[in-house]
């Protein structure tokens, strides 16, 4: 995970916070499909119903890819929570927008992508959260098979899980995140939104977040 400017990433989760997209409950945790126990819930399609943070967002991801892939020629989002910033994205850096699928359409063409494939484009793929980023490299492996080439990621909030990392690199696909973890304990303990002596416990959960015991 690559991020474009520390002070954006502090900024970012700022904002994400301060509108509620997250939300912290370290002695109420959350559980997630998966099972696990988290302290964090995270929902960053809330920033679409506030214009001012929404354009944030959108600047800095405009940023982020003219910056790290300069010679991009599509802009592609991950169903459903990465359509609506892909296709802002889209808008501003007048490119085409096209979507993935978590499973194929289940009648008419059955397209696992919406929109017009094109072999051999450069697409950036778009995604509002990375977690373990399962699902965000199953979407570059279909843009893949259908013949694209995947320049990288780019999304607004990353947990920073090393399995997350990991699977990025294994799977050779460069990912550029906003804001993550480290950046929003410190925002959140300045907001009295957690304090201090519940920091180690946060940083625990994301060292190894199958095993965190609250």
């Amino acid at each position: 995970m690559e991020i474009l400017d520390q002070n954006v990433a502090a900024e970012i989760a700022d904002k994400l916070l301060e509108i509620q997209a997250i939300r912290l409950q370290p002695s109420k945790p959350f559980t997630w499909a998966s099972g696990w126990k988290s302290p964090i819930y995270c929902d960053n399609r809330l920033a679409l119903s506030f214009p001012k943070v929404r354009t944030m967002i959108k600047e800095q991801l405009v940023r982020s890819i003219q910056h790290f892939f300069p010679t991009v020629e599509a802009i592609a989002g991950v169903a459903t929570a990465g359509i609506p910033q892909g296709a802002l994205l889209a808008n501003d850096l007048d490119l085409p927008f096209i979507y993935v699928r978590s499973k194929p359409k289940g009648h008419g063409m059955e397209n696992m992508i919406e929109g017009k494939v094109v072999p051999g484009q450069k697409v950036v793929v778009v995604e509002d959260l990375v977690s373990t980023g399962g699902s965000s490299l199953k979407a570059t492996q279909d843009l893949k098979d259908a013949g694209f080439e995947v320049l990288g990621m780019v999304a607004i909030f990353s947990y920073g899980f090393d399995i997350a990392t990991k699977n990025f690199e294994d799977a050779g696909v460069r990912l550029i995140c906003l804001s993550h973890y480290e950046a929003l304990l410190p925002r959140a303990v300045h907001r009295k939104y957690i304090q201090d002596d519940t920091l180690k416990s946060l940083s625990e959960w994301r060292n190894d977040p199958a095993r965190w015991n609250p």
